[in-house]
């Protein structure tokens, strides 16, 4: 699938942006990183600046159609939500993509409401999961509410009023029981998940009908084991004094067992569903983020058509 794709690397990619003020600084890119995520201004000059200009064209064209569309129907004007999709591995970096889009985003456009969620919160909590014998397979499509996140989807693409969704926590690896994000009326949703890009069966409508732009965030597998691994280091060390935190019984234990213990998880788990579930639904994105050894990314993939 890759002759659909214009393969771009950083050196002709950075050169490709218009002019945008994006007023970041060292201390705000690190509130946005993930753990062991790394994100510098170089970065966000020459990779996120052309997303943006690219993006533009996306986002204008967005607003004209249905503006055209609507009077052709002669359907009272309203405002349809932009819905951007971010999907890749787990550990690959979506969370910091995520989040400084949204930042950048609502710099550039000011009077937007922008709002990101993800769809960790769609996850059934651990007891159905442990009920339906799905614990060991978190993660998987079958873990997911896909019926519920299809009709959130549904509700802000038709512009109701609010909709609350659950939230998910990963320190105590579970829903947060009666905690809720509000949605309200967002002109543009960003929606970052391992499984947005999936085709479930037997469904009618995916996930990914409602996007109007979707990224996959992409790297080699080992590179990915290797930034899972040194995530679940430093989850470990934060936990450490936190009884109430999920990995607070990994943090106080025998260290090499814990980090054998989370090499076995990404094989027979995290692996698993990356080569089955989430990189066949790559080339579905419009647009793919290829990221080498330390989280550099070195070259773009523009889809063609």
């Amino acid at each position: 699938m890759i002759e659909n794709y214009d393969k771009i690397d950083r050196q002709e990619w950075k050169a490709l942006h218009l002019d945008y003020d994006i007023n970041l600084d060292s201390h705000v890119l690190e509130k946005l990183t993930s753990l062991n995520d790394r994100i510098s201004m170089q970065d966000v000059k020459e990779i996120y600046a052309p997303m943006i200009s690219l993006f533009d064209f996306y986002w204008k064209h967005h607003r004209i159609r249905h503006k055209k569309q609507q009077l052709f129907l002669h359907q009272e004007m309203r405002t349809v939500p932009f819905i951007i999709g971010i999907s890749g591995s787990v550990s690959v970096g979506k969370s910091t993509t995520a989040r400084l889009l949204q930042t950048i985003l609502q710099q550039v456009y000011p009077d937007k409401h922008i709002v990101l969620m993800t769809t960790d919160g769609f996850l059934f909590p651990n007891q159905i999961l442990s009920e339906r014998g799905l614990l060991d397979r978190k993660g998987f499509p079958e873990s997911y509410d896909m019926e519920r996140l299809v009709n959130f989807l549904w509700a802000v693409k038709t512009r109701q009023d609010t909709v609350d969704i659950p939230v998910y926590s990963h320190d105590i690896y579970d829903i947060v029981p009666d905690t809720y994000q509000t949605i309200n009326q967002p002109d543009i949703l960003i929606v970052e998940g391992i499984n947005v890009l999936q085709l479930p069966p037997n469904r009618e409508i995916y996930v990914s009908d409602f996007f109007d732009w979707s990224i996959y965030v992409d790297a080699d597998p080992l590179d990915i084991e290797q930034w899972f691994l040194e995530r679940f280091n430093l989850l470990m060390d934060l936990a450490k004094n936190d009884p109430k935190n999920f990995y607070y019984t990994f943090a106080i234990g025998d260290r090499a067992e814990a980090i054998a213990m989370a090499k076995q998880v990404w094989k027979d788990t995290n692996l698993k569903n990356l080569e089955e579930y989430i990189l066949p639904t790559k080339y579905r994105a419009d647009f793919i983020l290829h990221k080498t050894k330390n989280h550099i990314i070195d070259y773009v993939l523009l889809k063609k058509f």
